[in-house]
């Protein structure tokens, strides 16, 4: 998909989002065609950018699964902003990146991820049934069915 700042990248995250929804749309309709996804046991983990998707698909996949945001704590923010500033890879920007004059395109990156990340969790948190907190998910007890299990209280 490449970065905000070189040629054509606009094109290119629109490529990417029409088959981010192409395949939700998929799996969508095989969860709606099936009698009683409850029984199913399937797990949908879709890409962070699953919010750009659009109101439509968003709600259908609220319809058929259990949304779980699975959360970062603030004073992690900071190690994540460093860890992307070190290796940039590609994500959506939308409408967030934004290049100031004598600016490099690095300090661009790290101006605008903070608040990348933060549209992010806004909208993921609007669009969740259920948050899992950051340290829960890491109790080296947990394991798969303590994972479930948050879900399962949670959307009860």
């Amino acid at each position: 998909m490449g970065f905000p700042y070189e040629p054509h990248y606009r094109q290119r995250e629109a490529r990417y989002l029409d088959c981010e929804k192409e395949v939700l749309t998929e799996v969508l309709e095989y969860l709606e065609a099936s009698q009683d996804t409850h029984d199913l046991n399937i797990v949908v983990d879709t890409t962070g950018s699953v919010i750009y998707t659009g109101e439509e698909l968003i709600n259908r996949l609220r319809r058929n699964t259990t949304m779980a945001y699975l959360s970062v704590p603030r004073e992690l923010r900071e190690r994540m902003l460093k860890a992307y500033v070190a290796e940039p890879r590609p994500v959506l920007w939308g409408d967030i990146f934004s290049k100031k004059e004598n600016e490099t395109n690095e300090q661009a990156l790290a101006r605008c991820y903070p608040r990348l990340l933060s549209q992010r969790e806004r909208l993921y948190e609007r669009n969740s049934d259920c948050i899992v907190g950051y340290y829960s998910r890491r109790d080296e007890d947990l394991g798969v069915q303590g994972f479930l299990d948050i879900i399962k209280q949670k959307e009860a």
